[in-house]
């Protein structure tokens, strides 16, 4: 375990050096963030309107009216068009980026403007599978989030390089799941949990961050001066969403960086050869 963290514990400091090259990276995953409050909000009224409607709102109970399935297909697919489309403008430029060419936010837009055709796709295909999910675990109950959970990990897994694909290969939205499919099963094979620790990295830093927030915030109370309490919880809001975007912005060129070895046997700028071959290990 201790290798584990350590080689993503290097990947993520190779990652960060993309982005130290470039920090403008940070607006792809700000503008989703953006967009997506914008498109939780929209639906926010009738998603409620429509469960009120079921016969007083039995919020407790597991059925619900098919009206609110409808506009919850269509919240997922709103919110899944979103969020792909900005990290596939994302992964489009790290993956320039590790090629060593130059790219900006200019030619993320453009490659997933040129996308949108497999992004509303494969957002169908994901607002579809998310639906069953969420029907599932609503029908089974205790039983049923437990499924629900190994399945939603399956799924995870299986499209972890989805947006990679489509960034880079521009394929349909089934074929593009299939082709994250094989490529994780060409290489990652038992090893994905293994180089999931990037995440635990970031789950320590958040963790770090929210003590020093408590001291700060705690502090600040103690003064009891609003001139003092306000601009201190300003603060560890704003640290908070940077840390949200950096780690955001990170897993996307990380993503890239794995989908170019997996493809091309190659690192691409920033990272190290060897490093990816230890991550990356055959199946035999």
């Amino acid at each position: 375990m201790a290798g584990k963290f350590a080689r993503s514990w290097a990947l993520m400091k190779a990652s960060a050096g993309v982005l130290r090259a470039d920090k403008s990276l940070l607006l792809f995953p700000l503008l989703s963030g953006l967009c997506s409050i914008v498109v939780a909000a929209s639906f926010l009224l009738p998603v409620v309107l429509a469960m009120i409607g079921h016969h007083g709102g039995d919020f407790e109970g597991r059925r619900f009216a098919p009206a609110y399935y409808v506009v919850l297909f269509a919240f997922y697919l709103a919110q899944y068009f979103v969020i792909v489309f900005f990290n596939t403008a994302l992964v489009g430029v790290a993956l320039a980026r590790l090629r060593g060419e130059p790219a900006g936010l200019a030619d993320g837009f453009a490659l997933a403007r040129s996308r949108l055709g497999s992004i509303f796709g494969y957002a169908l295909i994901a607002a579809t599978v998310g639906l069953f999910l969420r029907a599932l675990q609503e029908r089974l109950g205790l039983i049923g989030r437990f499924v629900v959970g190994l399945l939603g990990l399956a799924w995870t897994v299986a499209t972890f390089l989805v947006v990679p694909v489509l960034a880079s290969e521009g394929t349909g939205p089934v074929d593009t799941v299939k082709r994250s499919a094989e490529l994780l099963k060409q290489t990652w094979g038992e090893n994905v949990i293994g180089n999931a620790g990037l995440g635990v990295v970031f789950g320590l830093v958040f963790f770090l961050a929210a003590l020093l927030a408590a001291v700060l915030v705690f502090g600040a109370i103690a003064t009891q001066s609003i001139a003092v309490i306000a601009p201190v919880i300003v603060l560890v809001v704003v640290g908070f969403l940077l840390l949200g975007l950096v780690q955001s912005t990170l897993q996307g060129i990380y993503a890239a960086a794995l989908y170019r070895y997996a493809e091309a046997g190659e690192a691409g700028g920033g990272f190290d050869q060897a490093l990816l071959e230890s991550a990356f290990r055959l199946k035999r």
